[in-house]
């Protein structure tokens, strides 16, 4: 007996026809962004050169050349007073208070003061090689803080190997003083005394001056008889050495 062969009661589906006619995946239209970004190369953020740090390159350039050349200045100065020393052996000047009179005092009972002293001091240039040009020296002694006198010694030029006596009469009249100062003046027999001078004084070495600095000369430990009615007392031989200073200026600072 045949087999028969019964159709199936299912239908079979066709499969599903390509749109493109190809048989491929389906195509789709492109979005905008990839419309424009299809030529564009990708963006890579590049590295910033910073102002500052070039500025801050070049001031830190700045500031060590201006250093080394600073250094270099201070060694040749350097070597230059090094190689001044040993070839001259500069020493300072000298000075001596040699002679000292009180010849008048007086205060008022207003408190006004008037005195005059008859000073003598002895400067000295030690130096072998070095002539001293000194401007004109201004003195001025004082008594517990108190100025009791002014004066000064004229321009002199100090050869070496020398010893030059300078003498003025230092005065005040009319200087206002104190309540105090002036009872304490009045009661004194003998007044405790300082002198100062100052001035300026350059070097000559050969046919070569020097710039003129500043100097000041402290003389201290000394004293002097106050007159006693018109009997104005000898003078006095206190022979104290005084100290040398030098007042060197660089720019602004003065040393």
């Amino acid at each position: 007996m045949a087999d028969r062969v019964y159709p199936s009661s299912k239908p079979n589906p066709q499969p599903p026809q390509a749109i493109n006619g190809g048989g491929g995946p389906p195509s789709f239209p492109a979005t905008k962004a990839q419309a424009y970004g299809a030529t564009r190369p990708p963006y890579r953020p590049q590295p910033m050169k910073s102002r500052r740090r070039s500025r801050r390159g070049r001031c830190c350039t700045c500031c060590l050349w201006l250093t080394l050349i600073l250094i270099a200045l201070v060694l040749l100065a350097a070597i230059a007073g090094g190689i001044f020393y040993v070839l001259y052996r500069p020493r300072r000047p000298e000075f001596t208070v040699t002679s000292l009179r009180l010849a008048a005092l007086n205060v008022t009972a207003s408190n006004q003061l008037a005195s005059r002293f008859d000073l003598s001091i002895t400067a000295r240039n030690p130096n072998k090689k070095l002539v001293y040009l000194y401007d004109p020296i201004s003195v001025a002694i004082s008594s517990g803080g108190v100025d009791v006198g002014d004066g000064s010694f004229p321009a002199f030029v100090q050869d070496t190997k020398s010893t030059t006596i300078l003498k003025t009469t230092v005065s005040t009249s009319g200087e206002s003083v104190d309540a105090s100062a002036a009872a304490d003046l009045k009661k004194k027999s003998k007044l405790p005394l300082e002198i100062d001078l100052d001035t300026k004084a350059g070097v000559k070495i050969g046919g070569l001056k020097t710039k003129k600095i500043g100097m000041k000369v402290h003389c201290e430990g000394f004293d002097a008889a106050v007159p006693k009615g018109k009997t104005a007392p000898s003078p006095s031989s206190p022979d104290a050495t005084c100290k040398v200073k030098l007042r060197i200026k660089i720019w602004k600072w003065t040393f």
